[in-house]
C-alpha cells in the first residue's frame, strides 16, 4: 500500500519527461483503479476458494512487472496498459480484499474490527514510511530507476505471503459454505444496506485518490516546495495509522453506520476549512494531519459490516465489490482532476465536488442496518432461484 500511495509524486516528473498532459498521466491512473477494482473482485473469489497465499504471490510478480513498465513505456497508451491495467491488477490480488478475508475467517467476530483496524494501520504506516522514501529516491536516482527499485522491493511481498497461509486451503481444499457465489452475491445486491455502503465508498474512493494524486502538483502550483508535499502525504499516512485503529476498535463499541458518516463529514469539513484559508505549509500539514485521521479509517467498519451482515464466507469476493465501487469513485476523482485541470487550469471544481460527496455520504449511511441477515429456507430458495 505504500509504494501506491506515492505515485502523485511521479505525475510532473514524467509528464515533463514524456511532453504528456496532465490528463494522459491522470487517465494512467484511473484506470489502474479501475483495474483495481475489476479484478479484485475475482482476486476475492480467488481467494476465497485457493487461498490467500497464491493470490498475493502473483500480484506480487504483476506489481514489479507493472512498475517496470512504468519506468520505461514511452507512449501513452503503453503507459495506460502498465501503470493502469497491470499495476492496478496487482494491487487487486496484494490489499485490502484480499487481507481481510483472511482476517473474516481466522479472527473471532467480537475482535475482528479491531483486527482490520489494526491491518489498515499497517498500510497506512507503509505510506508514511514510503512517499518520503519514493521522493528521495526520485531525487537521488532519478524518477525511471526509483521504479525499478520500487520493483525489486515489492517482490518481498511473495515471502511474506508464506505467513498467511490458511488451514482450510491446504492442498486445494475449501471450508463449507451454505451459498454458492452467485446466490452469495445475488443476495447482497438486493440488499439495501450493501447498497448504501457501496454508494458511501464511492465517495471514499473519489476523495482519496484525488487528493492523494493532485494534491502534489496543487501544491506546487501554488509555490511550495515539492517536499511540502512529500511532508503532506507522509502526514496523511502517519495520521491514518491513529486513524485507521481507532476506527477499528470503535467499531467493536458502537454503530459502524455513525463512524462512518462522521468520517465523510469530517471530510467535507476538513476540504471546506483547507480552501477557505491562506495556504502556507502550515495550512497543508494541518490539513493532511486531520485528512489522515479520515483517510482510510472507512475500510475497518466498511469491510467489518460487511462481514457482519453476511457472514465470512465469501467476504473477500463481497469485499471486492464494494471495493470495487470504491475504484469506481477513484477513477472518476483522478481523471477529473487531470481533465479539469487542463481544460479549466484550476482543480477549484474537484475540490467543490469532493465537499458535496462527503455531505452526500454522511446521509446515505446513517440508514445502514448492521444486523446479520435472515437466512431462513425459504429465504435461501429465493435466492438460489
Amino acid at each position: 500500500m505504500g509504494v501506491r500511495h506515492g505515485f502523485g509524486l511521479w505525475l510532473q516528473p514524467i509528464t515533463q519527461a514524456q511532453g504528456w498532459t496532465r490528463e494522459s498521466f491522470s487517465l494512467a491512473l484511473a484506470v489502474q483503479n479501475l483495474s483495481w477494482g475489476v479484478v479484485g473482485i475475482f482476486a476475492g473469489m480467488a481467494a476465497d476458494r485457493f487461498g490467500a497465499m497464491r493470490v498475493l504471490a502473483g500480484g506480487a510478480l504483476l506489481y514489479a512487472l507493472g512498475l517496470i513498465g512504468m519506468a520505461w513505456t514511452t507512449s501513452p497508451l503503453a503507459f495506460t496498459l502498465t501503470t493502469g491495467v497491470l499495476i492496478g491488477a496487482a494491487q487487486a490480488g496484494t490489499t485490502y480484499a484480499v487481507i481481510y478475508g483472511v482476517i473474516g475467517r481466522q479472527i473471532p467476530a467480537e475482535q475482528r474490527s479491531w483486527a482490520m483496524g489494526v491491518a489498515a494501520a499497517a498500510g497506512s504506516f507503509g505510506q508514511f514510511l514510503m512517499v518520503p522514501l519514493e521522493g528521495w529516491l526520485i531525487s537521488t536516482l532519478g524518477w525511471q530507476n526509483a521504479l525499478i527499485t520500487l520493483a525489486a522491493a515489492v517482490l518481498l511481498i511473495m515471502p511474506l505471503a508464506r505467513g498467511l497461509r490458511e488451514p482450510g486451503f491446504i492442498g486445494g481444499q475449501t471450508v463449507a459454505r451454505e451459498q454458492t457465489i452467485l446466490q452469495a452475491l445475488k443476495e447482497a445486491m438486493q440488499y439495501r444496506s450493501f447498497q448504501l455502503l457501496m454508494a458511501g465508498y464511492f465517495v471514499c474512493g473519489f476523495q482519496v485518490v484525488f487528493i492523494g494524486v493532485h494534491m502534489p502538483s496543487y501544491l506546487k502550483d501554488n509555490g511550495l516546495s515539492p517536499q511540502v508535499a512529500s511532508y503532506a502525504l507522509a502526514l496523511i499516512g502517519l495520521f491514518n495509522v491513529i486513524g485507521t485503529y481507532a476506527a477499528g476498535v470503535l467499531g467493536q463499541q458502537m454503530p459502524k453506520r455513525y463512524i462512518l458518516a462522521f468520517i465523510y463529514m469530517g471530510r467535507a469539513i476538513a476540504i471546506s476549512v483547507f480552501l477557505l484559508v491562506p495556504l502556507s505549509p502550515t495550512s497543508v500539514y494541518i490539513f493532511s494531519g486531520v485528512m489522515g485521521l479520515l483517510w482510510l479509517s472507512t475500510i475497518p467498519p466498511t469491510n467489518a459490516t460487511v462481514a457482519q451482515i453476511f457472514g465470512v464466507a465469501h467476504m473477500s469476493m463481497l469485499g471486492g465489490f464494494v471495493f470495487f465501487s470504491h475504484q469506481i469513485g477513484s477513477f472518476m476523482g483522478v481523471w477529473l482532476g487531470g481533465y479539469l485541470y487542463d481544460h479549466t487550469g484550476s482543480y477549484d471544481i474537484v475540490w467543490y465536488l469532493a465537499i458535496a460527496l462527503g455531505v452526500f455520504a454522511t446521509l446515505i449511511n446513517l440508514p445502514v442496518r448492521e444486523t446479520p441477515i435472515e437466512r431462513g429456507p425459504q429465504r435461501m430458495a429465493g435466492v438460489a432461484a
